[in-house]
């Protein structure tokens, strides 16, 4: 199957999932270029960036798996080619 670059962005408003999104990401981590985190405690809600190369099905995958926690809100780009 052919590979896509994209990035996934993840804001979370939920401190109970932290542990548990980040453990998820690094099951994914063979498709993962990049990570960016941003924590900002004073406003109870942090910021994940990822750029992203895998397979569609694995890309859904991940992003599938992450958008069924609370409190989290994920958006995805994906390349056309």
């Amino acid at each position: 199957m052919e590979k896509r670059l994209g990035i996934i962005a993840i804001v979370i408003t939920s401190k109970e999932n932290v542990l548990p999104i980040n453990n998820l990401i690094s099951d994914y981590s063979e498709i993962i270029i990049a990570r960016q985190g941003i924590p900002m405690p004073h406003k109870s809600i942090s910021f994940i960036s990822l750029v992203i190369e895998g397979e569609m099905n694995t890309i859904n995958a991940l992003t599938g798996k992450l958008g069924r926690f609370d409190g989290i809100e994920v958006k995805t780009i994906i390349t056309k080619k």
